[in-house]
This record gives C-alpha cells, structure tokens and sequence, in this order.
C-alpha cells in the first residue's frame, strides 16, 4: 500500500500520511508521495483546496524516520553511495509554502519536527484536542531544521528557543494561544471542522486567493518596499482573470458570484 493517501472530493483534495503503524514516520517513500500529491495539487485546476492529514488517532507525522536516519548515517560513515537524486523533508516544506493554493493541516496526534515542519508549511493549522507539536531533536542529539527556520518565524527567537531547548511537547491549547493553531476542537470533530473550513475557503475566488498566497508567500521574504511592489504587480495581474470580471459584475447586479478559478 502506498504510504500517502490522496483523493478528490468536491475540489478539496485530501492528503494523508499513511504510516499509522509507525505513527506517520517520513520516510522516502512518504516524502516522495508528498511531492507527488502537491504536484497534482499544483496542477489540477479541479483542486481549490488541500487537507492534509495522518493517518489513525496517535499522530500527525512524529517527524523523521530515525531508524532509516541511523541506517543512511552508518552508509555514509562507511563511504557508502546514495542510491540516486533524493529530496528531504525541507524540500518539501518550501515545496508546500510555494503551492499557491490554500492549504489546512489536521492535526489528528503528535506533530513532531519534520511532521511539525510540514504543519508550519501550511497555511491553516486546525489541532485535535488530542494534538501536540514538537521539536524533541536536542534529546537525541541532533539538530532541527524546522525549528530554528519555520518556528521561530513564526513565535520569534527566543519563543523558539525556549521550546527547542526543553524539547518538551506543546498541548493543542497551548500552541492556539502562540499562534501555530487556528482552531481547536473535539477529536472526532476534527476532519469535519477542516472540511468545513475548506469550505468557507472555497466561497470565495480561487484565482484571488492563488495571487493573495503567492504574495504573502514571496513576499515574506522581501523588504517592504519590495513587497508593495510585488503586491502591486499580483494586483493588475489579478484584474484580469475571469473570476476578478465575475466578481465585479456580480457586485453591480447584485448577485452571488459563480467563481471558475480562471
């Protein structure tokens, strides 16, 4: 069976990590069906929005596979080839920021580093009351990348720090009141609140929200100076789909607007 699950339904593609067994571990395997998953989501017009999802009620994705991790540490130790081109979770964090299309985490269970990193990627984080976050990597003797990069953008530094140097987990409630979650609700709630948010997503124009994401994305990493006009360009640009005529016709007539994503 194949390690990420991943289906259309109503213009909402679900994406889930499917490793329950190994509480959604990222191996290969799972970080190439993630790409695989998000390309589609990049490319198939008939997707508007994305959740992703671990499998089972334990975890989101408990981040690394550490035993292919110390298996691939012996290999190199030994001058052992890779097998071929290889991508990593932080490929994929960037790969998920960059799709221009809004993405909803559900986080069912434990999120821990690599797992918390794709989290962070997206753009909504709804948690489980049973979900936790985490960054454990200093009780292994390792060091982090989403940690230091996507956390600590988004709490600040020595907010970061602080949770990386316990290495201790952030309950549901917790990470809502610093920001990593936008919702909590009960655990058999949690996919029907991602739906139902996917859902108020999609009453408003996908082509807006492609240019409004493509923006705030690239423009995080800009002046603001630069980022205005940034913004500014995207604007014009967004003037000209089909759904921006739609949108303005529908205000003059008075009437709900039918939105194509074009």
């Amino acid at each position: 069976m194949s390690a990420v699950g991943y289906e259309i339904r109503d213009r909402i593609a679900f994406i889930t990590i499917d490793r329950p067994e190994q509480r959604n571990a990222l191996n290969q395997e799972v970080v190439d069906g993630l790409f695989g998953a998000f390309t589609d989501v990049r490319e198939n017009p008939e997707v508007w929005v994305t959740i992703i999802t671990g499998a089972g009620d334990i975890a989101f994705s408990a981040g690394a596979d550490l035993k292919a991790m110390e298996r691939g540490a012996r290999a190199a130790a030994a001058g052992e080839p890779r097998s071929g081109p290889r991508v990593g979770a932080n490929d994929l964090y960037q790969y998920i920021r960059h799709t221009y299309k809004p993405t909803i985490a559900a986080i069912n269970g434990y999120a821990l580093a690599g797992g918390a990193g794709i989290a962070l990627s997206c753009d909504m984080r709804i948690f489980s009351e049973q979900g936790q976050m985490g960054w454990p990597h200093a009780n292994r003797g390792i060091s982090s990348i989403s940690g230091p990069v996507l956390l600590a953008h988004i709490v600040g530094a020595h907010k970061a720090l602080e949770i990386e140097y316990f290495a201790e987990y952030l309950g549901a409630e917790e990470c809502l009141e610093l920001g990593l979650a936008n919702q909590v609700v009960p655990h058999d709630q949690l996919l029907e609140a991602a739906e139902t948010t996917a859902r108020r997503i999609m009453k408003v124009s996908p082509a807006s929200l492609r240019h409004i994401k493509e923006v705030t994305q690239r423009g995080l990493e800009l002046p603001i100076d630069e980022r205005l006009k940034l913004a500014v360009d995207f604007h014009r640009q967004c003037l000209q789909t089909e759904d921006a005529k739609e949108g303005l016709r529908a205000f003059s007539e008075k009437r709900e607007p039918v939105w194509t994503g074009h």
